[in-house]
């Protein structure tokens, strides 16, 4: 079943279609994790906002080029929807590094007016604090996702591929381990709307250092080429089709999270421009969506 599901029926195929109520964010939540109490997790879509093209309509990041005022507009219709208040927002300065940030009640809201307050050089993000919207930007990448229902703590990452090769799914689990006395069995992990194997196309220079990851001994030949297989595959002139979503997912394995515990879902932002903002499908110049996840206050 693909846990990451709309909150309207809505198809893939005919979104841009069937769904034109603005000012009505259209989000996905992760459904496996709605039975969580006080937890809210999930990513949005490009519908429901009010920004203008090529940012139309629900672009939340600042960085892009969007009019601050439409991007502040559509994080309050977001929270607003989770009801959050608009000062939960709390972002990172993102710049593909596997940085961690902990967030405590001084910390919250940064990011929420402007680029400039938000967590600099900062990819991932890690809370414990009751009434805290992590968020984080991605079009393209890879939204990592980080629960601990014992000790109540979240997390965010958000995985490029630099970030994804330079381990930050491991410095998530490290941080929240450390930080909140997590025990690696015990924390849950989603993997969210990223780009594709179908879609994304990479060369040598990229793969040595996923393969870093791969070429650990296990002990077992034939478990080594099924991982293989399962991140990436040949493609022409020397190129090679990479699956970030499972490559993330191997990672946070060795990570020493258990296979049952991480969610991943099958949702392309490429071959979706009806849902997703694509930064390869869109040429560059288009909006960013936004992860969240948070504590609801009792």
């Amino acid at each position: 079943m693909e846990p990451f599901v709309l909150d309207k029926n809505v198809t893939k195929e005919i979104a841009e279609q069937t769904y034109r109520n603005d000012q009505d964010p259209l989000l996905l939540y992760i459904q496996p994790w709605q039975s969580f109490e006080r937890l809210t997790a999930g990513f949005t879509t490009r519908h429901g906002g009010v920004g203008q093209a090529p940012y139309a309509s629900l672009n939340c990041a600042y960085h892009v080029g969007d009019d601050a005022e439409a991007v502040l507009s559509n994080r309050r219709l977001v929270t607003g929807k989770l009801a959050f208040a608009l000062e939960a927002w709390t972002c990172g300065e993102q710049v593909h590094g596997k940085h961690v940030a902990v967030i405590t009640a001084a910390e919250r809201g940064r990011g929420l007016l402007d680029r400039q307050s938000a967590l600099q050089d900062t990819d991932g993000l890690v809370t414990n604090v009751p009434g805290v919207l992590l968020t984080s930007f991605y079009a393209d990448c890879v939204p990592l996702y980080f629960y601990d229902p014992v000790k109540q703590a979240v997390g965010l990452a958000h995985a490029g591929w630099k970030g994804t090769v330079a381990g930050i799914a491991v410095s998530m689990v490290e941080t929240m381990e450390r930080e909140y006395g997590s025990r690696r069995e015990d924390i849950r992990a989603a993997i969210g709307p990223s780009i594709g194997e179908c879609c994304y196309e990479v060369d040598e220079a990229v793969m040595q250092h996923v393969r870093v990851w791969l070429d650990e001994p296990q002990g077992n030949d034939e478990y080594e080429r099924s991982v293989s297989r399962s991140i990436y595959t040949p493609a022409a002139d020397g190129k090679t089709m990479l699956n970030l979503k499972e490559c993330n997912r191997h990672i946070m394995m060795k990570a020493g999270i258990l296979p049952d515990h991480i969610e991943c879902t099958t949702w392309c932002t490429s071959c979706h421009p009806e849902i997703f903002f694509s930064y390869r499908k869109e040429n560059g110049t288009t909006g960013r969506m936004a992860s969240w996840i948070g504590l609801e206050e009792r």
